[in-house]
């Protein structure tokens, strides 16, 4: 079997592919995979378009695929028949939720609770080779505490609701010409508004600062850790890890949080990428 390895940790907004071929590295980049918003053909179109050219005629003998939505069963069964249909000559194909692969690669094989906080959020207890306690996302309409999705959300209502001062209502205007019509058309009536949503919270780390701004970015962090931090009696013996654009973004905030609530804050990447390439190795 070829010793080529393919590790790939799929958010809702985009996918990071690593080739493992020995001590050799290569890495790539697609659009995300959400089962609950693509349908198989469209995940094998999506891959023979974004990652097969890139991956010239390589050998694959193991997939590691960790991904959003692919705690469902039937999420992840579809997802692996995608990957069979693009990677008709790799062997084993195991396909796992990202919450799985963000513990990996934030906890290793040590005990810690371990969150995402990038388009979605989610987090669970990993007691070194499970996950034991999640508390249950709600997606993004109903829940997602503290993710991209839900902090723009917050600057969309700041925005039509004319709850920003006249400084911040004139930066985004600028930042982004559009209107109310054009807004409620995107979230909706167009495909996957949870990106379109997330989208908007880079317009709170370029405004870093503004009382206003660190109150949206601080409630919004608050919420996630009452809503699911404080869920688990282990929150308060182990390391709190955290992953993802939104957690690395605003790492200050979480930092300040875990010392204002006196727990220990572990590690924070941007990405699970690097621990998952340590932990297959």
């Amino acid at each position: 079997m070829s010793s080529i390895k393919l590790i790939a940790d799929s958010g809702a907004t985009k996918a990071e592919w690593c080739l493992l071929s020995g001590k050799k590295k290569k890495t790539l980049f697609t659009q995300g995979i959400s089962p609950y918003l693509m349908s198989t053909d469209q995940i094998v179109k999506m891959l023979n378009k974004e990652l097969k050219p890139k991956l010239k005629n390589e050998k694959i003998g193991e997939l590691f695929f960790y991904g959003t939505g692919c705690s469902s069963p039937q999420n992840a069964k579809n997802v692996k028949k995608a990957l069979k249909e693009v990677f008709t000559g790799t062997k084993s194909i195991y396909v796992d939720h990202d919450l799985m692969g963000a513990a990996k690669a934030l906890c290793g094989n040590e005990k810690g609770v371990a969150s995402i906080l990038g388009t979605g959020s989610n987090s669970c207890y990993f007691n070194g080779k499970r996950i034991v306690k999640n508390s249950p996302g709600l997606g993004y309409v109903l829940g997602d505490e503290g993710s991209g999705a839900f902090l723009g959300r917050k600057v969309i209502q700041h925005f039509l609701y004319n709850t920003f001062d006249e400084e911040l209502m004139a930066k985004f205007q600028a930042k982004y010409q559009t209107d109310r019509l054009d807004i409620l058309d995107h979230v909706y009536r167009q495909p996957l508004p949870n990106r379109y949503m997330a989208s908007f919270a880079l317009f709170l780390k370029e405004n870093r600062g503004h009382f206003m701004i660190e109150n949206i970015i601080e409630d919004a962090l608050n919420e996630f850790f009452y809503h699911h931090i404080y869920k688990y009696r282990e929150s308060w013996l182990y390391p709190l890890h955290f992953t993802g654009g939104v957690a690395y973004a605003f790492k200050d905030v979480l930092k300040s949080l875990c010392h204002s609530y006196e727990l220990q804050l572990g590690k924070i990447l941007k990405n699970p990428m690097q621990g998952l390439i340590e932990y297959h190795s």
